[in-house]
């Protein structure tokens, strides 16, 4: 089976979760806006759902494995609304003018969770697509971590790696920064997982493509006016 070590990846990923989001998730669990524990919730749990699918595959447990497989159908839509909830308290932040942060960067963060929705719904086609090759769907599954890595990490370089930050802009800009440097490392693991098997190395094309997409998008989200009024509207 492709990718067997793909559990310890996951499993990083929610370590990353839980120590950027910390400060602004955990340590205040208790008032946090519904949308929150929503995409908290089912976000955990989409990366648990990967974790097992891989631990039941590479086990020949591939009845359980169905099982599992069939349950994300339950959990995906439930996913995207998370996303959607989150899209729609910046909304509502950016259009109330609630602080001067939500201001210059809630249209970024709405055009980026809606390239992270664009990306999850095309992956988890593709993966359904191409259930019946295991490189290629187990790829697409994997993909997902990806898009939305850029949130948890840039919070740890902002708030216990500064030094990571070397692009160095001052003021919101410099939380642009940290989320461009997080795509980029998720960039080159895509690349690097490419060239090792380019036959069916798909997937990571895509991961680049979206993620790419994304953080241009967001960089560039400030000089477009047009974003900022659709936004609030």
């Amino acid at each position: 089976m492709p990718y067997k070590h793909a559990h310890y990846y996951v499993g990083a990923v929610l370590l990353v979760i839980l120590a950027g989001f910390w400060a602004s998730y955990f340590a205040r669990i208790g008032a946090v806006p519904l949308a929150f524990h929503v995409h908290a919730m089912t976000s955990s749990t989409w990366l648990m759902l990967l974790i097992a699918q891989h631990v039941t595959i590479h086990s020949r447990k591939n009845a359980l494995h169905r099982t599992i497989g069939k349950a994300s159908f339950v959990l995906f839509p439930l996913l995207i609304t998370g996303f959607v909830m989150i899209i729609d308290v910046a909304a509502r932040r950016f259009a109330a003018a609630e602080d001067p942060f939500i201001t210059a960067l809630g249209p970024a963060f709405g055009i980026g969770m809606a390239v992270a929705i664009a990306a999850y719904l095309t992956v988890f086609y593709l993966a359904l697509r191409h259930r019946r090759n295991v490189r290629l769907h187990a790829g697409y599954m994997l993909v997902t971590p990806m898009i939305l890595f850029e949130s948890p990490f840039s919070r740890i370089i902002g708030n216990y790696a500064p030094w990571m930050n070397v692009i160095g802009r001052e003021g919101p800009n410099s939380v642009i920064d940290t989320i461009a440097l997080s795509d980029g490392l998720m960039i080159l693991l895509a690349l690097t997982l490419y060239a090792r098997d380019r036959k069916h190395g798909a997937p990571w094309l895509v991961a680049i493509g979206f993620i790419t997409l994304q953080i241009l998008t967001m960089w560039n989200a400030q000089s477009w006016p047009a974003i900022g009024r659709f936004f609030a509207l």
